[in-house]
């Protein structure tokens, strides 16, 4: 799981970069009055990039509480 998460996050920060990268280089070409709407892909994508790096910190966080949590659950019962 840690693998795939760690794909996702990538693809999230390439989309947004790739989207932001041919929207520029389309309002260029043709115009950024035709264009300018498509950078909300690019954000929502840097968002989700974003929020799955907050939740990938968050769930090794709390996996760190519950083993340290396990361990003392051991400790006491011995």
């Amino acid at each position: 799981m840690e693998l795939y998460n760690k794909i996702m996050r990538m693809f999230w920060l390439v989309f947004a970069i790739g989207t932001f990268a041919i929207v520029t280089v389309m309002g260029f070409k043709n115009g950024f009055d035709r264009w300018v709407h498509f950078y909300v892909l690019s954000f929502i994508a840097f968002g989700m990039f974003l929020f799955k790096t907050w939740m990938m910190r968050r769930m090794a966080k709390h996996l760190e509480y519950l083993a340290s949590q396990k361990d003392q659950d051991e400790s006491v019962g011995k």
